[in-house]
């Protein structure tokens, strides 16, 4: 869809007292100035220490949680990590298991079936951990919501301790312990933690209390040191705000990711090519690492996923992970065919421009693919997008993923429509449903209206942000340099956008990559030229002016690093025709490309 481009304005003022306080670059200083980072907070934005995470005992139930755990280690008891098989859920399960493993305690994991069980807790798996000889059960990224099943494993005489990130249903489960940033009657001051940043809190608690100080002895201190790598997949992963936190998640973990990471780890990021990198950065792990780590899950392997994180073994390691690779070719397959069914069904049955949201449902679609076909629709309709992969056998239970846009709770609406599901359940970006067959048609009317009534008109239209224009000539290695001291990059901290007027093609653009799905382009304006890419935007080959002629671009500065080489070069977001309003929408002709 066309996106109106929004300029965001600066504060002069403010961005003279940042660079002067904080002895930045005025670019830099505009940045921060850009994302409301005061003063006071400036030196910790740009170099969050281990030191500035929050002691884990200010995090609710963690004491507990940590006393339990520590005291069923010691007597013997056997331990169950009930896990999740999205990538959040897999490093959260790696973590805990990591710490038990370092304790030699008696434990296993369970991770649900994604296809047959679905998310979360069920009665079912309880009774068979029960049957495994299992005394306490320990959630990693999921029970939040499992009310019912909270009461089961009581039944069962099972101890159940929750830990989560997950929203609240309206009524919390009767567990022996809940473990949660934002536990109603609880103050932590900071409530976007993912799974694996919970799950590390709580190895981080047991290891002092084991170790009987802060410092913890040698071989739980490696233990945490390869946890903080986990919790940066985690955190990248599962797109949850890069601030406080979690930038310090990442922003130490990633290096701990390539250096400690174990055999299955460092195999993985040489298949996705990333071993000659100086370094890692946040992108690196949501495009080429997570994905690889998701494709066991979303293939229904999830248990490969968490061996290939937790594995000492270099032979096994290796094997796991190369698995790992060539399920994620098989899903980028799968993914490509049921984009273009979903795309033809979006245009052919429902109106994308007008529609407030769309819900898409098929037989023979993936139910592990649906939830990235949603995103990528989401992002190109700039419409909350449900995708539905129907039973082969009709009359049966359904599986449905949800994403929403930008500034959209999406959760509410999907809450509005739960008699109508079997099952559903997430957060304000992202959900998953079960609906029987029969009932899609009616669950498509009412969440299309709950949407349409609680969109705000503002939120209708794709927006780009822009932090500033600038010429191609100012785009100097140095410069990006600089701006890459605002990393770790992602939700709530976005790399930076920037704009400039009137460059031109210095030849014709290529597309690249497996079906052309990309563009490489050759940009020049005023005698400076740069080099290009456009991700995803193959289709706008046949819209883009000729050589020579201008038209404004909109882009992410990067540093691009090959065989050891560094330059700086932009990644296109969108453009503009020379003559057409940038904050306005496209005529239809000029829109073509969106």
């Amino acid at each position: 869809m066309p996106k109106c481009w929004r300029i965001q304005p600066h504060d002069a003022a403010a961005v003279s007292r940042l660079e002067r306080s904080v002895g930045i670059s005025p670019v830099l200083a505009r940045l921060l100035a850009a994302r409301g980072v005061a003063e006071d907070d400036a030196r910790t934005f740009l170099a969050g220490s281990l030191s500035d995470l929050r002691d884990p005992e200010l995090l609710p139930g963690v004491a507990e949680a940590a006393d339990r755990i520590v005291a069923a280690v010691k007597a013997g008891k056997r331990l169950c990590i009930y896990g999740d098989y999205d990538a959040d859920g897999m490093t959260a399960t790696a973590i805990l298991a990591g710490c038990l493993q370092a304790l030699n305690a008696d434990f296993f994991w369970y991770v649900p079936d994604r296809f047959d069980e679905g998310y979360g807790l069920n009665a079912a798996a309880l009774a068979t951990i029960k049957e495994k000889g299992a005394g306490l059960v320990v959630t990693v990224d999921c029970g939040i919501a499992s009310v019912a099943e909270a009461v089961a494993a009581r039944e069962l005489g099972l101890e159940l301790i929750v830990t989560d990130h997950h929203a609240f249903e309206d009524e919390l489960p009767e567990a022996d312990v809940l473990v949660h940033p934002r536990l109603p009657g609880h103050d932590y001051p900071f409530g976007e933690l993912c799974g694996a940043g919970v799950a590390f809190k709580l190895a981080w608690a047991i290891a002092t209390r084991v170790s009987g100080a802060k410092q913890v002895t040698p071989r739980l201190r490696a233990m945490l040191l390869k946890g903080i790598g986990l919790a940066a997949v985690g955190t990248v992963a599962d797109v949850v705000p890069l601030l406080d936190e979690n930038r310090i998640y990442v922003r130490h973990g990633l290096e701990a990711l390539r250096s400690r990471g174990g055999p299955g780890v460092t195999r993985l990021l040489e298949l996705a090519k990333l071993h000659e990198k100086s370094r890692l950065d946040s992108e690196d792990v949501a495009f080429r690492v997570a994905p690889r780590l998701n494709a066991t899950g979303r293939m229904g392997m999830a248990t490969v996923g968490i061996e290939l994180l937790l594995t000492d073994d270099v032979a096994r390691g290796h094997q796991l992970a190369e698995y790992a690779h060539e399920l994620n070719a098989q899903r980028e397959s799968i993914e490509r065919s049921i984009q273009l069914a979903a795309t033809k069904q979006a245009t052919e049955r429902f109106d994308p421009a007008a529609d407030p949201a769309l819900v898409l449902a098929a037989r023979g679609w993936h139910p592990g693919v649906i939830g990235i076909v949603a995103g990528r629709l989401a992002e190109k309709y700039h419409r909350p997008v449900v995708m539905i992969a129907q039973d082969e056998h009709q009359g049966r239970e359904a599986i449905g993923s949800l994403r929403s846009v930008p500034g959209f709770d999406v959760h509410a609406p999907l809450l509005a429509c739960r008699e109508l599901l079997r099952s559903c359940g997430g957060h304000a970006a992202a959900a998953g449903l079960r609906v029987d067959d029969g009932q899609i048609d009616a669950f498509r009317e009412k969440f299309c209206g709950e949407v349409a009534s609680r969109m705000a008109e503002g939120l209708r239209t794709a927006t780009l942000d822009i932090d500033g224009e600038t010429t191609l000539a100012a785009l100097t290695l140095r410069v990006v340099e600089e701006i890459e001291r605002l990393a770790p990059f992602g939700n709530a901290n976005r790399r930076p956008v920037l704009c400039s007027s009137r460059v031109s093609l210095a030849a014709p653009a290529r597309t690249m990559g497996e079906g052309g799905r990309h563009l490489q382009l050759s940009l020049v304006q005023h005698g400076a030229t740069i080099r290009g890419v456009a991700f995803g935007a193959g289709d706008w080959l046949p819209h883009l002016p000729a050589p020579g002629e201008p038209f404004h671009i909109a882009f992410r500065p990067v540093v691009n690093e090959y065989r050891g080489r560094r330059s700086a070069e932009v990644q296109l977001v969108d453009w503009r025709p020379d003559g057409v309003d940038v904050a306005q929408e496209l005529p239809p002709l000029a829109a073509a490309h969106g």
